[in-house]
């Protein structure tokens, strides 16, 4: 908690706490506002989501055998709503768990449809394998699962 200023007169130790208690007021609702908006976006991308894959299905089922020819653009379509689904579980649950796994299947998404030069594939394997070390040696197991952002 931060330090909090203290005053031997009444009067302004009285003023002085009603500051503070106004300050944790306003940041409580700042809060409570970003949790809500967080929720909202993580709706409105759920529902694109539903709707991308909405339109991937029936496009698959359409097209029939000529949709399977291009894997990539298949994967690509695919492994993009897998991103987004676990952006949205990211921003309901702001572990620092989830914001790893986000990361490794946004890098993992890239290295498999990308197929640009070798060095790139090694730059995110690298990632990959510091993400990994990040959440083994840098992350304790308790933090694992616990909320980043609490509201009180």
């Amino acid at each position: 908690m931060s330090h909090m200023p203290h005053s031997d007169d009444p009067k302004i130790q009285a003023y002085l706490d009603k500051i503070a208690r106004r300050d944790r007021r306003s940041e409580h609702v700042f809060r409570r506002v970003l949790h809500v908006l967080e929720r909202f976006i993580a709706a409105i991308t759920i529902l694109a989501l539903i709707g991308a894959l909405g339109l991937e299905l029936v496009h698959m089922f359409t097209t029939g055998s000529e949709y399977f020819t291009d894997v990539n653009h298949m994967l690509h379509n695919l492994l993009t709503i897998v991103v987004g689904l676990e952006f949205v579980r990211m921003l309901i649950d702001t572990t620092p768990a989830n914001i790893l796994e986000v990361l490794t299947v946004a890098i993992t998404r890239h290295v498999v449809l990308t197929h640009d030069d070798p060095w790139s594939n090694v730059a995110c394997i690298a990632c990959i394998a510091g993400l990994f070390a990040i959440r083994r040696f840098l992350i304790r197991r308790s933090e694992l699962k616990e909320e980043m952002v609490e509201i009180e």
